[in-house]
């Protein structure tokens, strides 16, 4: 009975260490005091929940407790899904909608605003749906723009499923660097020639790749409430690399991360050196990447040793090689090349001696 006893006691003080390493080697994500995660999204520094957690005001999140799971939001109504520090901000957006009856309209057109960050113009579109709809999005903080598309067809079979090319589904880019949109919806006919068939126009932004377009999304009034994904860029500041530099007690760039500038060298990025994993924004954020254990990188026969911010693969005795799988491994020298070698090196000289001779 004893040593069973002793015999848990030794497997449970085996799991603790494990579970003690793994903690210990966890990457921090947050400032250490403040809220990690909200409901289901986790929230890295830079953003915080409020007092000294967020770097400034714009990257607050307010964490909503009302609901079950919590909700995190950002710039007052926007429900954050994603965040990431390489730059990134995922947020759910509602599609405006313009419907019609036989004796009344329902419309609803949808707007926001960003003062920090803007719409990602390589991983969102504008899409509007309908057979009787011509739509325009706009805005002003940022970069100002206006851009549409139409969207037409006689009936519902002239639709072909993933297609957004005028008929029943239109799309067309957002510019770089807006910060806001407007979207205002119309029609030429109030849909009255298709209003069995498609009683609504609808018009969002949202990810590219996060919305396939189906003729039986013409149907009904479902897409009033829908929402959609939208990716923001958000970067540190309006200063360059080179200028945030100088002002040592502000940059945001901790011990092992490098800054990188934004596309228009407006405001900044920190990106964890290689061979570094973790928050770039937090001291001691960056941990050194154990690649011996992550990655087995070296040659069965060889010993790998984990360096700061790399390893080093090294060969028994009398093997040579680098190491490492990706490179030439471990082997023993070839013996039949190395009897040789002292052959073919006398012969050379005695060649060589011939001819001088007979110079």
């Amino acid at each position: 009975m004893g040593s069973i006893r002793s015999l848990v006691l030794m497997q449970l003080m085996i799991l603790l260490n494990v579970i003690l390493t793994v903690k210990a080697s966890t990457p921090a994500v947050a400032k250490p005091g403040c809220r990690s995660r909200c409901g289901d999204v986790i929230i890295p520094y830079p953003f915080g929940t409020g007092r000294d957690c967020n770097i400034t005001a714009g990257f607050f999140i307010n964490c909503n407790t009302s609901f079950i799971p919590h909700k995190p939001f950002f710039g007052g109504n926007l429900e954050v899904i994603d965040i990431s520090t390489d730059g990134q901000l995922r947020i759910l957006s509602h599609a405006s909608y313009d419907c019609f009856n036989t004796s009344y309209r329902n419309w609803l057109f949808y707007n926001f605003r960003l003062f920090e960050f803007s719409i990602n113009n390589n991983k969102n579109k504008f899409t509007a749906m309908g057979c009787d709809t011509y739509a325009v999005v706009q805005g002003s903080y940022g970069q100002r723009y206006t851009t549409g598309c139409l969207s037409l067809c006689n009936n519902i079979t002239d639709v072909s499923n993933g297609s957004c090319s005028g008929i029943g589904c239109c799309q067309t880019s957002i510019p770089k660097d807006v910060k806001s949109y407007d979207i205002s919806l119309s029609s030429y006919a109030n849909h009255t020639n298709v209003l069995l068939e498609n009683p609504c126009s609808y018009a969002f932004v949202a990810e590219i790749d996060n919305y396939t377009f189906s003729a039986s999304d013409l149907h009904g009034f479902e897409f009033q409430g829908k929402q959609f994904p939208i990716t923001l860029d958000w970067k540190i500041g309006n200063k360059s690399c080179n200028e945030a530099n100088m002002d040592v007690n502000n940059f945001a760039c901790k011990e092992y991360s490098k800054c990188v500038d934004s596309e228009n060298n407006s405001g900044y990025l920190c990106k964890c050196l290689e061979g570094y994993v973790g928050n770039p924004y937090l001291t001691n954020g960056c941990q050194d990447i154990n690649e011996c254990e992550s990655m087995s990188p070296c040659n069965g026969t060889a010993r790998c040793t984990n360096l700061p911010g790399t390893y080093n693969c090294s060969c028994p005795v009398g093997y040579e090689g680098d190491g490492k799988k990706s490179g030439t491994g471990c082997s023993l020298p070839n013996k039949d090349q190395s009897k040789t070698s002292p052959l073919i090196v006398a012969l050379g000289l005695a060649l060589g001696f011939l001819v001088f001779s007979w110079g």
